[in-house]
Order: structure tokens, then sequence, then C-alpha cells
């Protein structure tokens, strides 16, 4: 009779550890396939729409104002404004732009005051009785040390200033600042061009 007892409450706790796996086997399949049979609803997406369909209301304790938007894209037409532009008239004066002659005569207004009169620079002060004489004019820094005559009877003068020998007939520059005037025998006369004066230069002695 004790044995008979012992096989009924295994077979029943078996019954009931394979009722318990069947359930626990159903609640892994349902979470798996779930989400693909019935797929969730984004929250933004109905919020979105919530406030589409929502009317605006107006701010509590002020009165609405219209949008600014709306109301520049008004399509009525305002006769009133035409009518007015309409029953106006130019009244110009008559000149033609085109034409120059028919410029008003330009009015040149008469200055206030007389322009302003430069005075002359004041004469030089006269040299007191005692006044030293201007210093001469530096020498040429010429040397004159023969003639040579060319068949023509054209004459150029050796001219040398240290180691460098110039020749020169009248009317030729040296150094860009001596002029040679007139060629003689045993003088030359050149006039320095910077300080406006001539000289007289002497043969050298051989």
């Amino acid at each position: 009779m004790k044995l008979s007892m012992g096989r009924g409450s295994e077979e029943q706790q078996k019954k009931i550890a394979i009722g318990l796996f069947a359930v626990l086997a159903l609640g892994v399949m349902w979470y798996e396939v779930k989400d693909t049979l019935f797929p969730p609803t984004t929250a933004p997406v109905a919020v979105a729409s919530q406030a589409q369909a929502a009317p605006a209301k107006p701010a509590a304790g002020g009165n609405a104002k219209p949008d600014s938007t709306s109301a520049s894209l008004d399509p009525t037409l305002h006769m009133e404004a035409m009518l007015v532009s309409e029953s106006l008239e130019y009244s110009g004066s008559g000149r033609n732009i085109f034409s120059a002659s028919s410029a008003p005569p330009v009015v040149i207004p008469t200055p206030i005051s007389k322009a302003r009169v430069v005075a002359p620079p004041p004469p030089p002060i006269p040299c007191p009785p005692n006044c030293p004489p201007p210093p001469p004019p530096p020498p040429i820094d010429l040397k004159f040390f023969g003639v040579k005559t060319a068949p023509d009877g054209k004459r150029e003068a050796c001219l040398l200033q240290g180691e460098n020998v110039y020749w020169a007939s009248p009317g030729d520059v040296v150094l860009r600042r001596y002029r040679v005037i007139a060629v003689d025998a045993k003088t030359i006369q050149v006039e320095d061009m910077q300080n406006h004066n001539s000289q007289t230069l002497p043969l050298l002695a051989n």
C-alpha cells in the first residue's frame, strides 16, 4: 500500500514540473514574438499629430494677435488706394530733361569777402657799412695741361682732375658741371654751371 502511494506522488510531481516548464516556455516565446506581431507606436508622432489637430489658444489674460505672415498675404484688392493714385495729376515745370538748353540759368552768388591777397615778400635787409663781402666761389677743380689743334683749326684742351684726363673743345661740358667757353694757347675759360661763375685757368708749366 505504501509503495503504490509513493509511485502516485512521483507521477504527480512530474506532471507539475512538466506544466511549469510548459508555462515558462510559452512566456519566453511570447516575449520573443510580441514585438514582431504588435510593433510599438512612437510617442513623439502621436504628440505632434495632437498638436497639429488642436487649435491655437490665446494666452491667458491677453487678446489673441493675428499672424503677421497671414496678414501680409492678404489677397484682398483695395480699390480706395487705387482710386487715390488715379486722381493725382502731374504738374511739371515743362523742362525737357533730354535738352541742355531747357535747363534754368545757373546763378553764381557774389562772394561775401574778397579773395585773400598774398603780400609780397619783404625787401632784403641792406648790409651795414662794415658788412663783409660774400665769399668767393670755389675754384674749379680742373687743371689746364695743354692744347691740341686739329687740321681744321679747332683747338682741344687737355684737362686733368686727379689721375683722370679729359679732352674738351669750346662748348663741351666736363663732369656734367664745367663748360669750356674758350681755348687759347696758354689759357682757357671755364664756366662753373653750379655756382654760375666763370674762371680762367692758366697753362701748367712743364
